[in-house]
């Protein structure tokens, strides 16, 4: 199978459809699965403490779930919307109804007789398409405005950001990661409440890996990405260099994601935390540097695979986008649980 073929197959409108339909269910079995096995640890070194462990993970977790699916897919109260979300959803039976006019039009334009081809297009008006059928369509269809049509909603081409567009999908992305950090840190500081466990401290700690996990692992590599893919743009423009492909734009989004959110990032936050946020719940420096206050460990690292779905996301690579709710999760509840790898 070709690669190119393999990318259409899984870039399909009705594919990124059953991944998002998919995506609460998954949400939620990974998350429970882990409070579960987080909160027998914890009852096997001491049972009081586990107990509470167990209340404290299932609220966090619940509340960067809840707030996850509230920023992608919106929130409605009585059937009034207060909420649109933000990623772009269209009910499967509507896609059909969209794939199905873009198939109907484009036969009552052109003559095909091919019942291979035939078949091929009536199995897109209800589902997705296989890979052998994707190549069928593409080298045995002539090409044509009606083909062009078709091919637009049924296997669209990956869209080509200007500079505007950049800075938008930054935009929508930083809050789509800013969504479960906030419901983590909610849901910890509620956590604490119902079992009498809150204190400054705890509450700081919470407030200070939300802003970690915010800056360090989504937020500046999101600007590392614009960044540098606009600085692209503008030299590709003026003809300095060669048109970018979706893999050289991956290519330069993780050079701007690596330069400015890996690098800077831990720093940043880490500074920001010394001086904004300790001092405003009270609490003095007694380290010799500010990464005493939190320091990059290997999860950190890990984390940062959201940027790589941030990169093929602004590559156009559509697939992806479905799954950041889950790559967000891990930073939510990090945040929730106050999480400091400094501790004594």
């Amino acid at each position: 199978m070709k690669i190119s073929t393999l990318c259409k197959y899984i870039d399909q409108p009705m594919i990124l459809n059953k991944l998002d339909q998919k995506m609460p269910a998954l949400l939620i079995g990974i998350g429970g699965a882990y409070g579960i096995i987080d909160s027998l640890n914890h009852t096997k070194k001491e049972q009081k403490y586990g107990r509470k462990k167990f209340i404290q993970n299932a609220i966090v977790i619940s509340s960067t779930i809840t707030a996850s699916l509230i920023g992608t897919r919106g929130l409605k109260i009585r059937g009034k919307k207060i909420f649109s979300g933000l990623m772009e959803r269209v009910h499967f039976s509507e896609l059909q109804k969209i794939q199905t006019k873009a198939v109907n039009r484009f036969l009552s334009d052109t003559k095909i007789t091919d019942k291979r081809l035939l078949n091929a297009l009536e199995t897109v008006k209800l589902k997705e398409l296989s890979p052998k059928q994707i190549e069928l369509l593409k080298d045995k269809l002539p090409t044509s405005p009606a083909k062009q049509k078709l091919f637009s909603v049924i296997l669209p081409e990956k869209p080509n950001l200007n500079s505007k567009e950049i800075f938008s999908e930054i935009k929508r992305l930083s809050l789509l990661g800013l969504i479960p950090v906030t419901g983590g840190v909610t849901g910890g500081i509620i956590a604490d409440k119902i079992t009498h466990t809150n204190n400054r401290k705890g509450t700081a700690d919470k407030v200070k890996e939300g802003l970690y996990q915010y800056l360090a692992n989504i937020f500046l590599c999101n600007v590392g990405a614009g960044t540098a893919l606009f600085l692209s743009e503008k030299l590709e423009k003026a003809g300095k260099i060669a048109p970018l492909t979706p893999m050289k734009k991956l290519a330069v989004i993780l050079t701007g994601i690596t330069a400015t959110g890996i690098i800077g990032g831990s720093y940043i936050a880490n500074y920001v935390s010394k001086k904004c946020i300790n001092p405003l719940f009270g609490e003095r420096k007694n380290g010799h540097g500010i990464y005493d206050e939190r320091k990059p460990e290997a999860l950190d690292i890990a984390l940062h695979a959201d940027d790589i779905a941030t990169a093929g996301i602004l590559s156009g690579f559509k697939w992806i986008e479905p799954a950041l709710p889950l790559m967000y999760f891990i930073s939510g509840y990090r945040a929730g649980i106050g999480y400091r790898n400094n501790k004594n």
